[in-house]
C-alpha cells in the first residue's frame, strides 16, 4: 500500500500511529490492521440463505448503556427475520479503524460515531447519502429541526441521530446557600459576578479552599467542547463558508470571558486534559462545573442542580449527539441498513433507550409522549438539559474540523495560561491559513 496515495486525512492517521507505536516496525502495525481486516470481512459475510447480516460498530459506554443498546438490537432482530445486526462493540478512539477498514474495501455496514467527523468519512466518499430515503419517510419531519445541521452536508444528508444531549453548568446549591446566592446566573455578567462571591480564601494564604467554576485546562476536544457554548452564546462562529474564521467578534469576546474569569482568581484550572474529572466539584473544591447530563454527578449523592448556560448576546449551548452513518457497501445491505435506522428513530426506540441512559430524544414525538414527559417530571436535573435543546447547536461536521478543533483547542489552552484572547486566536487563525486546503 502506498501511503502517498491514500487521501490526506488518511496518511495522517497513519503517521499518527506510527509515531504513537515507536517501538513497533511499520510492518508490525500492517500486520494487525490486516487482521483486523480478515475479521471484518468475516463478520460481514452472509450466514443463511435469505437473510442479510449487517455489522455495526459502537463504542457505547458505559457498559449498563451497552446492555440496553444490545437488549433494543435483539428486539430488531426478533422482529425482522430477514435482516440480523451484530453489535460489535470497539473501544475509543476507533477512527483509525474505521477509516483503515474504508481504504480496505472492508468497511462495517453501520456506524455509531460522532457527527463532527462526517466530513472525513465524506471525503473518503466512505457513506452512502441518505436523502433519497429520508426525503420520502415522515420520520424526517420527527427528528428535532435543530439536529438537521448536523446530518447535512454540501447537499446531502449523511448520518441520523441516535441520541442527544448538551452541556449545562452543575452547581452545589448548598454553597450558593453559603455564600448568600438565592438566584441562579442568567447573563455572563452574573455567572462572573457569582463566580467570585463562591471563590473562598479562609486563611489568607492567597490560595482559595474554594473556587467559583472549574475550567478545562488543555486543547483537546473537551475543552472546545466546553467553550463552545460560550461562543454561540456570544454569537460567533468558528467556520465561516467552510473555512476557518477564528478572530470574529463573537469568538474573541467568548475566549476573554473566560480570560476574564482566569484574572478574577475565582476559576480553578483541571489538571490537563481531565476537563471532564467531577473530584473537584463533588469534594466542594469548586462550586461549579461545565458538563452535560452523563456526569456521574447526576448520580452522585452530592447537593448538585443544573443552571442552563448563561447567555451573552442570546441563550444558546452545544449539542452532544450520537449519530449513525450507512457505509457504502451493496443496495441490498444499505436498505437493509435503512430498516435498522428506522427502528432508531422509532418511538419504541427513543423512549426505551432515553429513559434508560438519561440521554435526550432525537423525535419530537417521543419527547412528547406521556411516558417521557412523566420520565422529566420525576428528573428536574435532566428537564434544564431538555428545556435547553431549543437553543441547542451542534459542532461543525466539515472535513477540516479535526486541524481547526486542535488550532482552536490550543489558543483556549494559551488563554487559559496567561495569553490574551485576541493574540491566541489570530495565532490560530494564522496557522490554519497556512495548512488550509479547500
Amino acid at each position: 500500500m502506498n501511503i502517498n496515495l491514500i487521501a490526506p486525512k488518511i496518511r495522517d492517521i497513519w503517521h499518527s500511529l506510527i509515531n504513537s507505536a515507536r517501538q513497533l516496525s511499520l510492518i508490525g502495525i500492517i500486520l494487525s490492521l490486516s487482521l483486523m481486516f480478515l475479521s471484518s470481512c468475516q463478520q460481514i459475510r452472509p450466514k443463511d440463505n435469505g437473510v442479510i447480516h449487517l455489522t455495526l460498530w459502537q463504542s457505547i459506554n458505559p457498559p449498563a448503556h451497552r446492555d440496553i443498546f444490545e437488549k433494543l438490537v435483539d428486539k430488531f432482530n426478533q422482529t425482522h427475520p430477514d435482516i440480523q445486526v451484530e453489535s460489535i462493540f470497539e473501544p475509543e478512539p476507533n477512527l483509525p479503524k474505521i477509516l483503515t477498514s474504508v481504504v480496505a474495501n472492508v468497511p462495517p455496514d453501520i456506524v455509531s460515531f460522532h457527527s463532527e467527523f462526517t466530513g472525513q468519512f465524506v471525503e473518503l466518499g466512505a457513506l452512502r447519502p441518505l436523502e433519497d430515503w429520508l426525503d420520502k419517510s415522515p420520520l424526517k419531519s420527527d427528528i428535532r429541526p435543530n439536529l438537521l445541521s448536523e446530518m447535512q452536508l454540501d447537499g446531502h444528508i449523511w448520518s441520523v441521530p441516535m441520541h442527544t444531549s448538551n452541556i449545562g453548568i452543575f452547581y452545589r446549591p448548598k454553597l450558593f446557600e453559603a455564600a448568600g446566592i438565592t438566584e441562579i446566573p442568567k447573563t455572563w455578567d452574573e455567572l462572573r459576578q457569582v463566580a467570585k462571591k463562591l471563590t473562598i480564601d479562609r486563611n489568607g494564604d492567597r490560595r482559595p479552599e474554594q473556587y467559583g467554576i472549574l475550567l478545562p485546562l488543555g486543547k483537546g476536544g473537551w475543552t472546545v467542547i466546553s467553550w463552545l457554548p460560550f461562543l454561540y452564546s456570544a454569537g460567533g462562529e468558528i467556520v465561516t463558508n467552510n473555512r476557518p474564521n477564528l478572530t470574529n467578534v463573537g469568538a474573541i469576546a467568548a475566549l476573554k470571558f473566560w480570560e476574564e474569569l482566569i484574572k478574577d482568581g475565582s476559576v480553578m484550572l483541571s489538571a490537563p486534559e481531565q476537563g471532564y474529572e467531577e473530584e473537584a466539584f463533588l469534594t466542594g473544591r469548586v462550586a461549579m462545573q461545565i458538563t452535560g447530563p452523563w456526569t456521574l454527578i447526576m448520580k452522585s449523592e452530592v447537593d448538585h442542580q443544573v443552571l442552563p448556560i448563561p447567555a451573552g448576546v442570546k441563550a444558546a449551548t452545544v449539542t452532544g449527539t450520537g449519530n449513525f452513518f450507512v457505509m457504502k457497501t451493496t443496495p441490498a445491505r444499505e436498505q437493509a441498513a435503512f430498516k435498522f435506522l428506522e427502528y432508531v428513530l422509532s418511538e419504541e426506540f427513543q423512549i426505551e433507550w432515553s429513559m434508560g441512559t438519561g440521554f435526550l430524544p432525537v423525535t419530537l414525538k417521543s419527547a412528547q409522549s406521556k411516558a417521557y414527559q412523566q420520565f422529566l417530571t420525576d428528573k428536574p436535573v435532566l428537564k434544564v438539559f431538555f428545556d435547553q435543546l431549543s437553543v441547542a447547536r451542534s459542532q461543525p461536521i466539515i472535513a477540516g474540523y479535526s486541524r481547526l478543533s486542535d488550532s482552536l483547542g490550543r489558543a483556549i489552552e494559551a488563554t487559559l495560561l496567561g495569553e490574551s484572547a485576541e493574540k491566541a486566536l489570530k495565532t490560530a487563525q494564522e496557522r490554519l491559513e497556512l495548512i488550509w486546503h479547500d
